[in-house]
This record gives C-alpha cells, sequence and structure tokens, in this order.
C-alpha cells in the first residue's frame, strides 16, 4: 500500500505552534497532535532490516507507528482483525443499521463535557433498543454500537452506528429470531420518540447536577419541540455482508490521509463528498489553525470506550448466544487455525512486510534495534506544551 503524499503530521509540524497560541488545547490534546506526529519517525525508535538472500542483501530503516486510535496511519490493521472476528461471531440471522443522531442545537451542551455527553448518548441508546426489544418481541436483544463524532467537512456531528441482531433470548433462555421477513425492525416514529425523551432527560439530569440547566433550558425545550428521525436501514444479510459493511465504520478516525490534498503556508485542502448534492466529492480550503481545531474536536476523551457490545452480544452471554444460534441453524462450530498478528494481516491484505520489496525472495531479517528518543523536543510548539500540560 502506498503512503499519501500528504499527512496530518504535515498539519500538525506546520501549524501546531499557531493553533496552541490562538486555541488553548488541553493538556490530554496536545499529546495526542504530538504522538500523531511522531508516528513512524526515529522518534519513536524502529529496526534496521536486511535480506537474508546473499544476492541482494537490501538494507532498509522501519520506524515504530503510534498506535493512537486517531492516527490515520494506525488504524488499517486494527479495522481489519476486528472485523475478522466480528465475522467470526457473527449470529446466523439478519442484522440492521440503526443510526441514533442528535440535532445540532445540542451541539453546545456536548462541547461543555464530550464525555458525559457521548456516555449518555451511549446510554439513552442501548436503553432504547432493549425497552424495544422487550415490548415488541419479548426478547433481550443485542446491539454493536459505534461512536461517530464528525461530518463529512469535520464538523461536530455525534451519532452512534448501531448493528442489531433479528433475534434475542427469551424470559426462558430461548434463542428466538424475529422479524424474518420484516424491513425494519421497530417502528420509526414511536423509536425516535423514545430516544429523544430519554437523551434530553438524561442531559438534563446532567446540567442540574453541574448547576447549568437554567443556562441551557431554552436549548432543551427548543430540542423537545423538533422532530427527531432515527435512521433505520433494511437488514443487511449474511456474515460476510455484515463485515463488509462494519468495516467502514469501526476504526475511522475523523479524516484519513488519502483526503487531503494540498498543504501551503496559508492553509489546508481536503475532499469530502456532498451528501445534499448526489454525494459529488468537493474540496474544503481551512486555514491550519481551523483545520487542527475542527480535528480536535475528535479528539475522544481519555480512555473513553468507542465501540461497545450490548445485551446477547456482550460477553457476558455470546458463547451461549452464538452455540444456541449454529443449534438452530444446525451449522458446525469449526475451530480456526492459530495465527499469529503478522499471519492474520499477510492473509487479509496479501502484503507481507517481511518480504524483500526488492528481489521479492529473500526475507528481511532485523539487524539492529533503534532506540527511542529518551527526550524527544516537541518539533512543532517546543515551548507551548510545557505553558499549557
Amino acid at each position: 500500500m502506498e503512503r499519501p503524499e500528504l499527512e496530518v503530521a504535515q498539519i500538525i509540524t506546520q501549524f501546531g505552534a499557531a493553533f496552541v497560541e490562538q486555541c488553548h488545547p488541553n493538556s490530554f490534546t496536545l499529546r495526542t497532535l504530538n504522538t500523531l506526529q511522531q508516528c513512524r519517525t526515529q522518534t519513536l525508535g524502529g529496526h534496521k532490516d536486511k535480506c537474508d538472500n546473499n544476492n541482494c542483501s537490501h538494507e532498509r530503516f522501519s520506524y515504530n507507528s503510534c498506535g493512537n486510535r486517531h492516527c490515520p496511519k494506525c488504524q488499517i490493521s486494527k479495522q481489519l482483525i476486528w472485523a475478522e472476528d466480528r465475522m467470526n461471531d457473527a449470529l446466523n440471522v439478519k442484522y440492521f443499521h440503526i443510526v441514533f443522531t442528535v440535532p445540532d442545537t445540542l451541539h453546545t451542551i456536548c462541547l461543555l463535557d464530550s464525555k458525559a455527553f457521548y456516555e449518555a448518548l451511549f446510554d439513552c441508546a442501548w436503553s432504547t433498543l432493549r425497552t424495544f426489544g422487550y415490548s415488541h418481541y419479548g426478547v433481550e436483544t443485542g446491539a454493536i454500537c459505534v461512536l461517530h463524532t464528525w461530518g463529512k467537512q469535520l464538523s461536530l456531528h455525534p451519532h452512534l452506528h448501531c448493528l442489531v441482531p433479528a433475534a434475542g433470548l427469551t424470559l426462558k433462555g430461548k434463542f428466538k429470531e424475529i422479524t424474518k421477513n420484516g424491513k425494519y425492525l421497530y417502528p420509526v416514529p414511536q423509536l425516535s420518540a423514545t430516544f429523544k425523551g430519554k437523551l434530553l432527560q438524561k442531559l438534563k439530569s446532567q446540567l442540574r447536577k453541574s448547576k447549568q440547566l437554567s443556562q441551557y433550558q431554552q436549548t432543551i425545550d427548543a430540542c423537545y419541540r423538533k422532530p427527531w428521525v432515527v435512521n433505520c436501514k433494511s437488514p443487511l444479510g449474511n456474515a460476510k455482508q455484515i463485515v463488509n459493511y462494519l468495516g467502514q465504520y469501526t476504526h475511522r478516525v475523523a479524516i484519513s490521509n488519502k483526503h487531503i490534498k494540498h498543504i501551503d503556508a496559508s492553509g489546508v485542502i481536503f475532499s469530502y463528498k456532498d451528501y445534499t448534492d448526489n454525494a459529488n466529492v468537493k474540496l474544503m480550503p481551512l486555514s491550519g489553525v481551523e483545520f487542527l481545531r475542527r480535528f480536535s474536536m475528535h479528539i475522544l476523551p481519555y480512555r473513553f470506550v468507542k465501540i461497545r457490545y450490548y445485551g446477547i452480544l456482550n460477553s457476558r452471554y455470546k458463547k451461549e448466544v452464538q452455540r444456541l444460534s449454529r443449534s438452530l441453524s444446525g451449522k458446525p462450530d469449526l475451530t480456526k487455525p492459530i495465527e499469529t498478528r503478522q499471519q492474520r494481516m499477510v492473509r487479509l491484505t496479501g502484503f507481507d512486510p517481511c518480504k524483500c520489496p526488492r528481489c521479492k525472495t529473500g526475507t528481511m531479517i532485523t539487524i539492529e534495534e533503534l532506540p527511542r528518543i529518551r527526550s524527544p523536543v516537541n518539533v512543532f510548539y517546543p515551548n507551548a506544551l510545557q505553558s499549557h500540560c
């Protein structure tokens, strides 16, 4: 896979100092940006490899990845492995894709305490799905919920992508498949109204505890008057279709490097799809500081879990539910071969990083370890990090 010529790391390097000076980000945001800027550079260390083919003896230097979940360069392997694991775990039933989103009126409340807001979003979405599972089908249902916080122009747009199986456990503990031929899992108007009521009540409670409710009461009232629409899509189909669909949403970051088209002293230009105009690709110019401000809005709180499993899909029920599902479908429980992470990546991508890129036959052997720089200089804002941490 070819690395894009332009990267988010270059924008951080070029405009980081101005961003810190104008926007005063918190210390966690600074550490995250600094980590992304150092990814696959000598700062993080690495190794020197040499081809074991005596007729080639090609040498190369490889630098370590940062592994940060906000890094555009470090998510591909995690996404592929996670998606394959979910395909192996998938129940032999249809899955529905449900998207819970909120009106932009609530964005100001989200920015007050993003962690509390996102927790409320998860809690209320699952509470709604669980309630409807019992009220409509009499089962404990489940869901995989993935948080996204951005729109196509890097704007704030918090929403949850939820994959919900058309199945559940009855009160007697029996596996039950539901809506085999249905286009929708639940009635959308009722689902939307219930979610709206639960989330706004939760936010009011949070604002009351922080003594900010009076300041944002008008915002809450305006959201009560607005109609909310939970997006419920048709069932997805078999496990392979599910995994292909999941791969689009799980380990994404706010923007991938391939969308960055131009960087100069005046700012950044990136591409996006405008779904209000037939998904045409358009270009968005931003100053470097504004780009980093928008990008930083999507740095999740420290240790916040963005992918969550509920009901029959969480670890408590998962193995038993899979066994019951296979017994009903008559499919055997096949034992998967044991593979290392590297072997899995070679199989999933078709690319072997250990094969010599020059002769294509030899294997690259590590001959020297390159240590991390113990006290790296923060090259893009050397003084700002100390003053704002």
